[in-house]
C-alpha cells in the first residue's frame, strides 16, 4: 500500500476520460478494523458513521447507464417544436456533457461552455441580474442540488417562461411543485414527487413528454377551432338581423330558427371540433406564451371573410330575394316564407360546410384525416339530415316551407362557396403581433406619457 498523492493527477485523468463517455464513476475502497471495534447491535451499528480517511483504494469503476431507446429522437421533436430541452442532474459536469450530447440536447462542442454548460455551485452564487441572463443559454446544469433545480424554474418563470419540469425523486417536488407542469414518473418516481406533479408518466420514458406535448397543443388547438367557428355563426346571425330589423322592419331568423342554429354552434359543433386527434402538424408551430391572446390573428382573418361573405350573400337574398328566386307570381305571403326558408337553409349550410373550415384554420387542405374522426362525419351527417327535416316536415314551428329541388341548389351553392373562398382567404398575409397589442400599446403609451407629465408637474 502507498499514498495515492503520486497518481492523483493519473487518477483524475482516468476519471474525465470515463465521464467523457457519458460514464459515471464509482471508487471502490475499504479499510481494516478489529473484530471489538465494530458494533454489532442494529441500534449501534445504524448510528455508527463509516470512516472517510485511511482508506485504501481498491478500484474506479464507470458504469455507464445508456439512453433509452427514442429519447434522442423525442429531444429533437422538442427542440423542432419549440421546446427547449435542459438537463439538471447531479453527475460531474463531464458525465452531463456526454450524456446531453448522447442524448441531443448539446448538439456541437460550440454549446459545450457556459452559459451552456454550468455546475450548479457556479449558477447558485451568480448574481440575479446574471443568472437571469445565464437561464436564457443553460442547457445542462452538472453537481447540482434540488435547490439549484428549483432556482433555474423561479428564474425562468420570472422572465415570462412556460416551465415544465420532470422528475421522480422526493427532493425533486419543490421544482415540480413551482413549474407550470410538473411531470413525474409513475414506476420509479416517489408518492411525494407524484402529489406535487400535474401529471403522472406512467412508463417513466422521456419519450411520452412528446405526447404530452402534442395532446396539450390539440386540446387548445380544438378550442381555438370552436371560438372561430362561434365567432363566425355569432357575428353573421347578428349582423343579418339587425340589418334586417333597422332596414325592413322584420327578421328573416326567428327565434326557433336561432335556437336550431345556437343549438348546432354550441353543442354539436363543438362535439365535433373538440374531438379532433392530435396532427404531426401541431408540431410545426412555436410555442404559445402565457400572455398571448386566444383568437388569432389567423383565425380573425378567416372569421372575417366568412362572415362577411355570408353576411353580403343572405342580406341580397333576404331584400332582393323575391326577384332572384322568382317569386314574384306568388301570393306576398307565400313568397316570403320561401324567402325566409332559403335565407334559414342557406344560413344552416353555411355553418355546416364552414365547419371544415374551422378543422384546418392554418392548413389549405382542410378534408385532411376527415374520414378518420368518425364523430365529426356523422355529426356532419346528422346536422344535415335534421336540417332537411326541419324544412320538410316541421313548417309550422320552424316558420318554414318546403324547398324545391332548384331552390335547394341554390342553397348548397352558396354553402359551398365557403370552401374555396376559405382556401384562397390563407393566401392573405397576416401580421404577427396580436391585434389586441396593435391597438392595446399605443394607448398604454398614452397612458403611460399622461403619468410621466403629471410627475413633472
Amino acid at each position: 500500500m502507498q499514498p495515492i498523492d503520486n497518481d492523483m493527477e493519473f487518477l483524475k485523468d482516468a476519471i474525465n476520460n470515463m465521464a467523457e463517455k457519458s460514464l459515471r464513476c464509482v471508487a471502490v475502497a475499504y479499510k481494516t478494523f478489529e473484530a471489538n471495534t465494530v458494533p454489532t447491535d442494529q441500534e449501534q451499528l445504524a448510528k455508527w458513521t463509516l470512516p472517510e480517511d485511511d482508506l485504501v483504494l481498491l478500484a474506479i469503476v464507470g458504469i455507464k447507464d445508456p439512453c433509452r431507446p427514442g429519447v434522442r429522437e423525442a429531444v429533437e421533436l422538442c427542440t423542432h417544436a419549440g421546446v427547449k430541452v435542459r438537463m439538471v442532474t447531479g453527475d460531474n459536469i463531464q458525465t452531463a456533457k456526454a450524456i446531453a450530447q448522447e442524448c441531443g440536447i448539446l448538439s456541437s462542442n460550440a454549446d459545450t461552455s457556459e452559459p451552456y454548460v454550468m455546475e450548479g455551485k457556479r449558477f447558485r452564487e451568480l448574481s440575479e441580474k446574471d443568472r437571469e441572463q445565464a437561464a436564457k443559454f443553460l442547457l445542462v446544469m452538472g453537481r447540482s442540488s434540488p435547490t439549484d433545480k428549483l432556482l433555474l424554474v423561479q428564474t425562468l418563470r420570472k422572465q415570462g417562461e412556460v416551465v415544465a419540469v420532470t422528475g421522480d425523486g422526493t427532493n425533486d417536488a419543490p421544482a415540480l411543485n413551482e413549474a407550470d407542469i410538473g411531470l413525474s414518473m409513475g414506476i420509479q418516481g416517489t408518492e411525494v414527487a407524484k402529489e406535487n406533479s400535474d401529471i403522472i408518466i406512467l412508463d417513466d420514458n422521456f419519450a411520452s413528454v412528446v405526447k404530452v406535448v402534442r395532446w396539450g397543443r390539440s386540446v387548445y388547438a380544438n378550442i381555438q377551432k370552436f371560438i372561430q367557428f362561434q365567432l363566425t355563426v355569432n357575428v353573421a346571425a347578428l349582423t343579418i338581423n339587425v340589418v334586417a330589423a333597422i332596414t325592413s322592419g322584420h327578421v328573416p331568423l326567428t327565434t326557433v330558427q336561432l335556437l336550431w342554429v345556437y343549438l348546432i354552434m354550441d353543442t354539436l359543433g363543438a362535439l365535433a371540433l373538440a374531438t379532433e386527434p392530435p396532427t404531426d402538424h401541431l408540431m410545426d408551430r412555436s410555442p404559445v406564451g402565457r400572455r398571448e391572446s386566444l383568437v388569432t390573428n389567423i383565425m380573425w382573418r378567416n372569421l372575417i371573410i366568412q362572415a362577411i361573405y355570408q353576411v353580403a350573400v343572405l342580406l341580397v337574398l333576404n331584400f332582393e330575394g323575391l326577384t332572384l328566386l322568382k317569386l314574384k307570381n306568388d301570393t306576398i305571403e307565400h313568397a316570403n316564407m320561401v324567402k325566409n326558408t332559403v335565407v334559414f337553409n342557406a344560413f344552416v349550410l353555411c355553418q355546416i360546410f364552414n365547419e371544415f373550415n374551422a378543422r384546418k384554420p392554418d392548413e389549405l387542405n382542410v378534408f385532411t384525416g376527415v374520414t378518420k374522426n368518425h364523430l365529426f362525419t356523422g355529426i356532419i351527417g346528422s346536422t344535415f339530415i335534421l336540417q332537411v327535416i326541419i324544412i320538410n316536415f316541421l313548417g309550422k314551428f320552424t316558420s318554414t316551407v318546403k324547398l324545391n329541388f332548384p331552390q335547394w341548389l341554390i342553397c348548397f351553392v352558396i354553402g359551398i362557396i365557403s370552401w374555396p373562398l376559405a382556401a384562397a382567404g390563407k393566401f392573405i398575409p397576416v401580421p404577427k403581433t396580436p391585434l389586441g397589442k396593435v391597438f392595446i400599446k399605443p394607448y398604454q403609451r398614452c397612458i403611460g406619457a399622461r403619468k410621466t407629465k403629471r410627475k413633472n408637474t
